[in-house]
Parts: C-alpha cells; structure tokens; sequence
C-alpha cells in the first residue's frame, strides 16, 4: 500500500464494500453482537465515511516479514449510529480482492 493517498485507500476500500468483497472475523461479529449492530450498519458507515481515521501498522508476530496496514474507520451509518471499524485491504497480483474487516463495534 506504499504510495497510496489515505483519500484513494478509503476509495478503494469503499468500491470493496459497494461490490460486496467484504468479510469479517469471528471477534468483529462477537462485537456487533454485542452492541446490536449488523453488516449493512457497518457497510453504510464505511460508504459514509469522508476520511480515514488512522492507519496502523499490525503488530502480530506472524506478519513480521511483512506488516500489514490496519485502517480504522469511524462514521455513521444511514440512522446517525456512530461506528468504528478496523480492517484491512487484501490486494493480490495487484488486484484489490477484498476488505475483512477485524474490528466493528460502537464508537465510543
């Protein structure tokens, strides 16, 4: 993802929303269990998201060759519900596959 503007990484995030190449973690549906929140709520949010909040490098140990980007997300959905969300964009053989998001709560 060098090189890339966080304006065209929302973008691109987004076009894997907006075509369904999305998926998420077991810990990303426990959290939205929890606050009762369902994939179309975190869908809107990320398609009415104006900026990415923060990208962060991964910090898990079996990616040391390679760290991953996290960005984290924080928007409403179409209702005014804020959300945050944290994930990242899969690209292989320079292709954009899809977004899996880690992380989709409540924002605080």
């Amino acid at each position: 993802m060098r090189g890339w503007p966080l304006t065209d990484i929302l973008k691109r995030i987004k076009r894997a929303i907006l075509t369904g190449n999305y998926a998420f973690s077991e810990k990303a549906r426990i959290e939205m269990e929890a606050d009762q929140i369902t994939e179309l709520d975190v869908a809107e949010s990320i398609l009415n998201a104006v900026a990415i909040y923060k990208s962060v490098r991964s910090a898990r140990p079996q990616r040391s060759h390679r760290r991953e980007m996290l960005h984290i997300i924080q928007s409403t959905n179409l209702n005014g519900l804020a959300i945050y969300s944290k994930g990242r964009l899969v690209s292989e053989a320079g292709q954009d596959t899809y977004y899996f998001l880690i992380s989709s709560k409540k924002a605080l």
